[in-house]
């Protein structure tokens, strides 16, 4: 059986009407139809297509690239609410359904809600929780301290925020460890700064080491951070550049980023600055 909720990799192998029928290795079949066909697709061609359910309840293909997949978590916002659950918005047609008892509180349209999706045995559907402790745990971990991994920003707690970590772990970022602006849902990068206790995890969104580096360095780090890894100053950008993008002087910002630069932290390029 074709499964639902992640791509995979098909053979278009028969024309209908409606689009394209794709088969996979053991002869079972889902249909793309024609508004997601691709110009060039021939049959016996191979194509990723992302699966799951449509409103009717039947398997389909699609090419879009939806924003939340199987076993995985995502901040989503809730579009609609009836007298069986929410639907979130999750980038494709049919709205992603989360049952009442899935919900910590009740949802609201127009509001966002970190989600974990799965396949739900009984009905056979793709479904989303927003009981997301009971999809995360740090019995045995895949991490240790000093580790990059992917964060998922979660709620604010009175200690600081609570994150995802490779959509696996949970872990925290303290206040004081923060140098940014944070919101539901962010996705970046992060740096396992302390393993406690019955394994819970410190979390940094600055590589390990930091500590004794000017706020300058780490606020051009959080910028860097915050757009792709890259940075279009230099320490050749003129003073009222410097000061409209990282509001810090020329002077400040050259020595910041000349011990970023020393410690291999950062790539200076002719067009800007780039994460190393």
């Amino acid at each position: 059986m074709i499964p639902l909720g992640t791509y995979t990799t098909l053979t278009a192998k028969r024309q209908l009407l409606q689009g394209i029928y794709l088969e996979d290795g053991e002869g079972d079949e889902v249909l793309l139809p024609n508004k997601y066909i691709p110009k060039d697709l021939q049959l016996e061609d191979e194509i990723s297509v992302f699966v799951y359910t449509d409103s009717e309840d039947r398997i389909i293909a699609t090419t879009i690239k939806p924003k939340i997949e199987l076993h995985q978590f995502a901040c989503l916002e809730c579009v609609h609410v009836s007298g069986i659950g929410a639907f979130l918005d999750w980038g494709l047609e049919k709205d992603l359904f989360v049952p009442f008892k899935e919900q910590k509180l009740k949802m609201k349209v127009g509001n966002f809600y970190i989600v974990y999706l799965y396949n739900d045995e009984e009905s056979d559907r793709l479904v989303a929780s927003a009981r997301i402790h009971r999809y995360l745990s740090n019995e045995e971990l895949t991490v240790k301290e000093g580790d990059k991994v992917s964060v998922l920003i979660g709620e604010p707690t009175p200690l600081g925020v609570n994150v995802i970590i490779n959509n696996r772990h949970k872990g925290l970022i303290y206040k004081n460890e923060i140098f940014q602006n944070l919101e539901l849902g962010d996705q970046l990068a992060g740096w396992i700064k302390k393993v406690r206790d019955e394994n819970r995890l410190d979390v940094s969104l600055q590589a390990q080491g930091l500590a004794n580096i000017e706020p300058s360095a780490i606020r051009i780090l959080d910028y860097l951070q915050m757009n792709q890894g890259f940075m279009r100053l230099t320490d050749k950008s003129a003073p009222q550049e410097i000061m409209a993008v990282m509001q810090m002087s020329k002077k400040s910002f050259k020595k910041a980023l000349g011990s970023l630069y020393k410690q291999k932290m950062v790539r200076l390029e002719k067009n800007g600055t780039y994460l190393a």
